[in-house]
């Protein structure tokens, strides 16, 4: 029989649990779900899982996929499910929180592993693939994502409907594993992290603040000529405005926060928006000042579990590219489409051109403020722009900000994967919290709409994203040295002092490697750096005013005269337009 590839996901992650209780056997069990390329298992057990313990994991999982075990359900009620589980207090905890109503509750049964579980499973473990499956990584997961609670061993697996598919895979994350941020950033030496001291925030190096700063800059640019204004405000603020928009009641526990010696609680700020209310907020504003754009690269502070921290992709200090659009309710669904029609051409200039939309709607009432009908209100607003403008979209239930549903945009990298980085969102909410007004036509005070926007959404992140994207091999617009310059011996670095001259006097940069070493040396290393393109100089090239370049990724050299690499090259690192 033929099983979607999450029945044999979620299946497998049982086969999983029962070996994991025949190896090591008193052993607690918490969850296991089936996720994207595979399924992860949560444990409490005294033994530590190592890399050293998964091939003996992944054999006693064959061993009982080929004993052909079935997998037998059994309808129970609450009271006999606490008979069952009496010694699992994982189960046991859901159980007292569970309100049957009467209600049955299914349980699963393979070999000797008993899980509740709605299923639906495989009829037999022979439906199972022996080596459509590996095991990943360990890592902390903390019972129900709580912090307070106590920490699990989550085991991950990769897991396939075939061995073909599974390599294929692997195949793929070895190769992203090549291009990961954290590996390049090292490679091309252009930051670092310091877990001791500042875990989840970054060190940059020249070379990687130049491409920080490169990244700022072209945004910015597009910013000013699209009619923005830019603001800057403070990075620590009374916990009061926190509690006056909202975020504090929602997410105080991953604020930064101390009490000063006069008593008052100051927050590092988290996000940019209430102190944009504020700038906002000064001087009268009239229906002519609007649609309004404020942007500010805001540099936040958010606590994120230890174990969720990933390179530039999931940091605790980073920088937004944020924007605050105040309007009329007439004004809305054209900023809408002007913004979302903004992030497509700027992700188009970094190679990006397959973008995909989703509108987050609202989440359970007790995860959100203000009323069912500015919800309403709200959330037809975005849909209704998007249909009338033929704009593509998939709705993701539940995924809205707590003060307002939004536009997610994701990009895919050079390897498919998917990435959200921009986002426009709709709030109804902040303005009225903030007592923000604007003077109509008919001369009375009118509450603006405000739109939350941010385009590449964290710096940091979209730079991530872009170096693994890329491999490393920046547009040169972009490159934080697009040329060096490498003499043959040290008898022609005069010459090779001379190009990068002929170079900076034309606004490029680049610099000359006159390190005493080999120059196949000096290419491999600046190969390795990902070095965009390195201009070779020796006695030929010296006596004929040329250079012979090569470009990164291309064998193939060329000899050109310096005054057209120059020309070149200072049409070559324009910003787009």
């Amino acid at each position: 029989m033929s099983y979607e590839i999450e029945i044999i996901r979620h299946s497998l992650a049982h086969v999983m649990a029962a070996a994991v209780k025949k190896l090591y056997g008193d052993v607690k069990f918490a969850g296991g779900p089936a996720i994207e390329n595979g399924f992860f298992y949560d444990f409490d057990t005294e033994h530590k899982f190592s890399p050293e313990d998964f091939p003996k994991i992944e054999k006693e999982m064959r061993e009982l996929i080929k004993s052909n075990g079935q997998f037998e359900k059994k309808n129970v009620s609450l009271v006999e499910a606490k008979q069952i589980f009496h010694d699992q207090p994982y189960k046991m905890e859901w159980l007292n929180e569970y309100d049957a109503n009467g209600e049955v509750l299914s349980i699963y049964t393979f070999r000797d592993f008993v899980d509740l579980c709605r299923g639906p499973h495989v009829e037999s473990s022979k439906d199972l693939p022996r080596d459509g499956f590996k095991i990943r990584n360990v890592a902390g997961a903390y019972w129900k994502g709580d912090s307070k609670n106590k920490m699990l061993q989550r085991v991950y697996v990769d897991a396939f409907a075939n061995t073909s598919e599974l390599e294929e895979f692997l195949k793929m994350q070895e190769e992203a594993a090549a291009r990961d941020n954290r590996k390049l950033g090292r490679d091309m030496d252009l930051f670092h992290f310091e877990p001791e001291y500042a875990p989840g925030a970054v060190f940059w190096h020249d070379k990687g603040y130049k491409i920080y700063r490169r990244l700022i800059e072209y945004v910015r640019h597009r910013q000013e000529l699209a009619g923005y204004q830019e603001i800057s405000t403070p990075s620590v603020m009374d916990k009061c405005l926190w509690e006056t928009s909202g975020h504090w009641a929602k997410y105080g526990e991953h604020n930064y926060s101390g009490k000063t010696q006069d008593g008052k609680v100051f927050c590092i700020k988290p996000m940019s928006c209430p102190g944009g209310m504020l700038v906002f907020g000064q001087g009268i504003k009239s229906y002519k000042d609007l649609p309004l754009y404020m942007a500010e690269f805001g540099k936040v502070h958010r606590y994120e579990a230890a174990g969720g921290l990933s390179g530039l992709m999931r940091v605790r200090e980073f920088t937004q590219d944020d924007a605050h659009i105040f309007c009329t309710e007439n004004q809305l669904e054209s900023e809408v489409v002007k913004v979302l029609r903004f992030i497509k051409d700027i992700y188009s200039k970094f190679g990006f051109e397959k973008i995909s939309m989703k509108l987050a709607t609202r989440k359970e009432s007790e995860f959100r403020i203000g009323s069912d009908e500015i919800w309403d209100r709200a959330e037809n607003a975005l849909k209704n722009a998007l249909e009338k403008n033929g704009i593509e979209f998939e709705i993701a239930q539940g995924d809205a900000a707590f003060y307002g549903p939004k536009i997610d945009n994701y990009i895919k990298d050079s390897m498919g994967r998917p990435w959200q980085c921009g986002t426009v969102q709709l709030d109804m909410n902040l303005p009225e919290r903030f007592d923000l007004s604007y003077i109509g036509e008919d001369g009375e005070k009118h509450r603006p709409i405000m739109l939350h926007r941010a385009m590449l959404g964290s710096i940091e992140r979209f730079m991530g994203i872009l170096i693994e994207s890329t491999g490393g091999n920046l547009p040169l617009w972009l490159s934080p040295e697009p040329v060096v310059v490498a003499p043959i011996s040290e008898k022609f670095k005069e010459y090779a002092n001379e190009v990068v001259d002929k170079l900076r006097d034309s606004g490029i940069y680049a610099r000359a490697d006159l390190r005493d070493e080999k120059v196949n040396y000096k290419i491999r290393e600046l190969s390795l750096a990902k070095t965009p393109i390195i201009a070779v100089v020796g006695e030929k090239e010296m006596a004929d005013k040329t250079v012979t370049l090569r470009h990164l990724g291309n064998e193939k050299q060329e000899t050109v005269s310096l005054s057209d690499f120059v020309k070149q090259m200072k049409h070559a690192v324009q910003m787009p337009k």
